[in-house]
């Protein structure tokens, strides 16, 4: 799903050292990994990495069986349709709805309205949002909000999901009723990475991380057998 060899990564027309250097890390499809790390650690430039905004300086990285370094532009766009993407400030579209800020991802890919209609309305039933369909996000709770990002995130059910500080606005109530919903799309089969400084979260959700420090991780890495092992042995368990 993700292996990353003697990754770098240097933002173009920056000076200074690289802002993640020598990665290496196993992913396994359907896995779960909390990305750990201060503020500054490079987490959010390696989500970018992950969802495709930039490419790696330097190494290699292979994500759903495509070497990123030497896919094109057509290779990269199929790619980003099978991977979701949860923001820390949500990014909803406040003159859509509920609705239509789910609905956007399948209007952009060309889906029928009619197969739209059934797939968003059965989505905001599952985060628990079908009531809330026609309301815009600036009266929604951010809770609330939180919830429409994931399900539009999810509606193309993609085969990987980033999320980056999902809890950072959220009471402990809400960030325990998103835990459910990712776990329940991990156990479905969706690989998910979620960045997070919330220590009490990660303590009452055991799983594998990856550990950021200074742009270089310093725990998670590990090779591919490990890896599986990894997640065999440490299920994300309530």
């Amino acid at each position: 799903m993700i292996r990353m060899q003697a990754v770098g990564l240097r933002y173009p027309g920056r000076d200074g050292p690289e802002v993640l250097r020598d990665l290496d890390a196993f992913v396994p499809a359907g896995g779960f990994r909390w990305l750990l790390g201060p503020s500054g650690a490079g987490k959010t430039s390696l989500l970018r990495l992950l969802y495709l905004a930039v490419r790696p300086s330097r190494g290699r990285l292979d994500l759903l069986g495509t070497e990123i370094g030497a896919a094109d532009r057509a290779a990269l766009a199929l790619l980003r349709r099978r991977i979701g993407v949860v923001f820390q400030d949500f990014r909803l579209l406040d003159h859509l709805t509920a609705f239509d800020n789910v609905a956007l991802p399948l209007r952009i890919a060309g889906r029928p309205e009619g197969q739209i209609r059934a797939d968003v309305t059965e989505m905001l039933r599952w985060v628990g949002l079908h009531s809330r369909r026609n309301v815009h996000p600036p009266a929604l709770s951010g809770g609330e909000q939180q919830r429409v990002a994931i399900a539009r995130a999810v509606i193309n059910r993609p085969s990987l999901l980033l999320a980056d500080e999902p809890t950072g606005n959220l009471d402990d109530a809400q960030a325990e009723r998103l835990m459910q919903l990712l776990k329940e799309l991990n156990r479905l089969g969706t690989t998910v990475v979620v960045a997070t400084h919330n220590a009490a979260l990660v303590a009452r959700h055991p799983a594998p991380a990856l550990e950021l420090e200074a742009g270089q991780l310093v725990a998670g890495g590990g090779a591919a057998d490990g890896g599986r092992r990894a997640d065999r042995g440490q299920r994300v368990d309530g």
